[in-house]
């Protein structure tokens, strides 16, 4: 992006918490190999429920580096974001500690907050709901920083000792997107050197998988959990949830070209639009996300037949997967029949507001291997999905421009464009 101050955003630093594997080097080996990490719930017994599976991450908080006092104080998300952020800090190669802390930043996206923690709160506090009036003398004793999800951004703030503009970005299942576009915003108006942004969610807890039952939009493929993701399949029928996080270094151009950074990719241009329209509902016609994708086009300066890959929000549900598939057909044109789309929802499910921002390390990731993940268990595709996407294996292929669009309930419709700076440069 390029603004008043003629700055340009890049990311230096990427850290991932996703289900198959800690960290990015795990999270881009699963995706490249067309591996899924969907199984049968093991974090309670989930034989009630509708739709049984889902993507979960083998987390070891003390393995990873978090005391006793931070996994007692916070929640499992905030875990995520803490440890992913860690990563994204170490990868840049930035000594924070020499940083002007007031002009370093946090953004930490969340739809759900504190989902798993409030939930075994309550099942606590309550006897396991057999208590009408609950005794709050049985709570953890940092049960307030579980009610306000800024807390997620004030853990990531102290962990990398920032001081500048903190937030949390929640817009649903588009937060992790928002949340690093709101972030390079930022550095591009002049507020702020350095952020850390990202996103992070640990939503498979019965209250969630409940809610997400009654409206029947996750899957009930509960047979056969590693296949059960299977975003522009004929034979889908709902999403499978997913929880972790990804959270990435950003600074300015210049700077990170004088202290001889690696940058993953430029954010070149972001979008957001809303369909005010219904609460889960989507137009056929993908006015909306085709608007987003037509406004980070503009701002990233390049032409729709700029875009080498396409990063699909793909969650698998028959309405979001059509949508999204006419909206590429409107912004892109003809290009949309030329462009690779893929899904990593199919190997690593829908973990809400995290998951723009694990797309985006994707997308990023995509760009420094020149691969394009796959779109998994797409067997039998969708004659009305009829765009290239990437079945089954992962695909060689010169990647300098990447879409990655996010489709949220409440209407929300996202898109960021990410591309090497040299090529947006010419």
């Amino acid at each position: 992006m390029s603004g008043p101050y003629g700055r340009r955003v890049v990311i230096t630093g990427i850290g991932v918490t996703a289900p198959g594997g800690v960290g990015a080097k795990s999270f881009w080996s699963l995706l490249s190999d067309g591996h899924t990490a969907t199984r049968r719930i093991s974090f309670f017994d989930p034989s009630p429920f509708r739709s049984q599976v889902a993507a979960e991450v083998d987390f070891d908080a003390e393995l990873l580096g978090l005391g006793a006092q931070e996994i007692r104080r916070m929640d499992r998300a905030a875990q995520f974001a803490v440890v992913t952020a860690r990563e994204a800090v170490a990868d840049s190669g930035l000594e924070f500690d020499a940083l002007a802390p007031h002009r370093t930043g946090v953004t930490i996206g969340s739809a759900v907050g504190a989902t798993t923690g409030l939930d075994e709160e309550y099942r606590t506090v309550s006897d396991s709901g057999r208590l009408e009036l609950v005794d709050h003398q049985y709570a953890v004793p940092h049960l307030y920083s579980y009610m306000v999800p800024s807390s997620f951004a004030a853990e990531v703030a102290w962990a990398v000792g920032a001081e500048g503009p903190t937030t949390v970005v929640s817009t649903g299942c588009t937060s992790g997107l928002d949340a690093v576009g709101y972030a390079a915003e930022l550095i591009r108006e002049g507020s702020a050197d350095v952020m850390v942004a990202g996103a992070a969610d640990a939503p498979i807890s019965p209250i969630t998988v409940a809610c997400f039952d009654a409206i029947k939009a996750t899957t009930s493929h509960n047979d056969d959990p590693q296949h059960a993701s299977r975003p522009f399949d004929g034979t889908r029928n709902g999403f499978v949830l997913g929880e972790g996080s990804a959270v990435f270094v950003l600074e300015e151009l210049d700077s990170a070209r004088r202290r001889g950074a690696h940058v993953y990719a430029e954010i070149a241009g972001y979008a957001t639009r809303s369909n005010a329209f219904h609460m889960t509902g989507l137009r056929p016609d993908g006015r909306e996300m085709a608007e987003a994708i037509r406004v980070a086009l503009d701002e990233a300066r390049l032409a729709p037949q700029a875009v080498d890959y396409i990063n699909a929000h793909g969650s698998g549900t028959k309405q979001n997967d059509r949508h999204e598939t006419a909206a590429f057909k409107r912004s892109l044109g003809e290009h949309a029949y030329a462009v690779p789309v893929s899904s990593i929802k199919s190997m690593v499910g829908h973990s809400l507001g995290a998951i723009g921002s694990i797309e985006i390390a994707a997308s990023a990731l995509a760009m420094e291997n020149n691969v394009v993940p796959p779109t998994a268990n797409l067997h039998t595709p969708d004659p009305e999905c009829d765009l290239d996407y990437v079945p089954l294996t992962a695909r060689d292929w010169r990647t300098d421009a990447v879409l990655s669009v996010g489709s949220g309930f409440g209407g929300f419709q996202s898109a960021m464009v990410l591309a090497r700076p040299d090529r947006r440069a010419a």
